[in-house]
């Protein structure tokens, strides 16, 4: 079928139009999407990613991130400095676009980078508000507890009782709590020893008091200065053992706090390998402190059950923590055979920490958190399962600094690939051989099976 000049000037008219607004259409979405990016984690071990911990804290940080990287273009070991910061910020600047990034060349500006107190090529200054701090370890676990310790608005004293014969946060024995004090500093808290037949009273700017258990009696004026320093409003994480409480009874009155003899034994312990006076957890109540704890478990050595205050107190309970699911209280003798008597020991789950609040005389919301042992944030203890994230969730609901809880990020596993010289050799000849040669061949028997056609 033959067409007149006139189709044909239409068809031409019309494929010309149609192409127009392809190539059109085409640069619309281009600059629509030109700022832009997508991407998908394929890693095993999402290592491109962050996790869910840090996108939290860096969300909850109101205001811009002024980042200033001291890093050389090259490096003779570690090559472009200034992209393996900016790789590594990337994620970062993703979530938080208000992330600034400059760069200072230590080599140029040398006065500058010895004013900043600079003493690595690719070490980073970070300023959030009116604080400062250095990152020269770019890991996600370094940034976070970086990102961490800049959220909180001041300085947050932690003091814990000391003269005793308590486990102290800054102890190394395995039955006191240093790691999980060294985590605390590591997060931005000031931890601090309080010596009460020494100090005159509970500093008033301590944002947490702990009390650990006593292993002899506390005098009477040491437990009045702690029964003041509840009354005026001060927030207590209080770590009671299965033992005497030595002098610390009027605390139990003023929390309503019912204790009741045994420890909590947990047969599921036994299933795997470990003791049964090792109570396991995955059942939280609802409540700022576990509310990212809907995945994780936790481990209480020696715990102690805590009870509920009665009705009409003025504190309002919370149980964080129910601890052996299908266990019991064991009041009798923890031998070797150890089994439940139904008339005698108490079937559980049992409670092992509870957290108390309410409104206190300055109209601030009073806090404290009773769990029943200090065992498991001991030094034996600590890494176990999600003890330390539960401990660090509790010092920061009690610091009023809830915006910061969560589960902190865990290290990358990498995964690696090692290469033999004689699977090396079967790679080479396998790709640059074997396979363009089977290629070529298959080519060539079509060729010729058409030739011959």
């Amino acid at each position: 079928m033959k067409t007149g000049p006139r189709v044909r000037m239409q068809l031409l008219a019309q494929n010309g139009l149609f192409a127009v607004l392809l190539i059109a259409a085409a640069l619309l979405v281009l600059y629509v999407l030109r700022d832009s990016a997508v991407q998908w984690d394929i890693t095993q071990n999402k290592r491109g990613s962050l996790s869910v911990a840090t996108r939290d804290v860096l969300r909850a940080m109101d205001g811009p991130i002024a980042i200033t990287a001291y890093a050389t273009v090259q490096d003779p070991q570690l090559g472009d400095v200034r992209k393996v910061v900016a790789d590594f910020l990337a994620p970062y600047r993703r979530i938080k676009p208000d992330i600034t990034l400059s760069f200072v060349d230590p080599r140029e500006r040398p006065k500058e980078t010895a004013a900043a107190n600079v003493r690595a090529n690719g070490e980073m200054v970070i300023e959030y508000g009116r604080r400062k701090e250095h990152l020269s370890v770019l890991n996600e676990q370094s940034m976070a507890n970086l990102l961490m310790r800049l959220a909180r608005s001041q300085d947050r004293l932690v003091m814990f009782v000391d003269g005793h014969g308590e486990p102290r946060l800054d102890g190394n024995a395995n039955h006191d709590l240093g790691q999980f004090g060294q985590q605390l500093q590591v997060k931005g808290f000031t931890v601090q020893a309080l010596d009460l037949t020494v100090a005159p009273e509970v500093a008033q700017n301590a944002a947490v008091l702990v009390l650990t258990h006593p292993r002899v009696d506390m005098l009477p004026g040491e437990v009045d200065k702690l029964v003041r320093h509840l009354e005026r409003g001060g927030n207590l994480l209080w770590l009671i053992e299965q033992e005497p409480l030595h002098g610390l009874q009027p605390l139990t009155e003023k929390l309503g706090l019912q204790l009741g003899p045994g420890i909590v034994v947990d047969p599921a312990a036994a299933q795997l390998g470990i003791q049964p006076t090792i109570a396991l957890s995955s059942s939280y109540g609802h409540h700022p402190i576990t509310q990212t704890f809907t995945r994780y478990n936790t481990a209480f050595p020696f715990a102690r059950a805590i009870g509920f205050p009665d009705e009409g107190s003025p504190w309002q309970a919370t149980v964080l923590v129910e601890a052996a699911q299908n266990g019991w209280v064991e009041t009798g003798s923890l031998g070797s055979d150890v089994r439940f008597d139904p008339g005698r020991d108490v079937q559980g789950p049992a409670a092992v920490a509870v957290a108390f609040e309410r409104e206190a005389k300055d109209g601030k919301m009073q806090r404290v958190v009773v769990v029943g042992g200090s065992g498991f944030l001991s030094n034996a203890f600590v890494g176990l399962l999600s003890n330390v994230d539960f401990g660090v969730n509790v010092l920061n609901w009690l610091s009023a600094d809830e915006n910061l809880i969560t589960i902190q990020p865990r290290e990358r596993v990498d995964a690696s690939l090692e290469v033999t010289r004689t699977l090396l050799t079967a790679l080479v000849f396998g790709f640059l051989l074997l396979l363009p040669a089977t290629f070529l061949a298959a080519g060539g028997a079509i060729w010729w099976r058409r030739r011959r056609a």
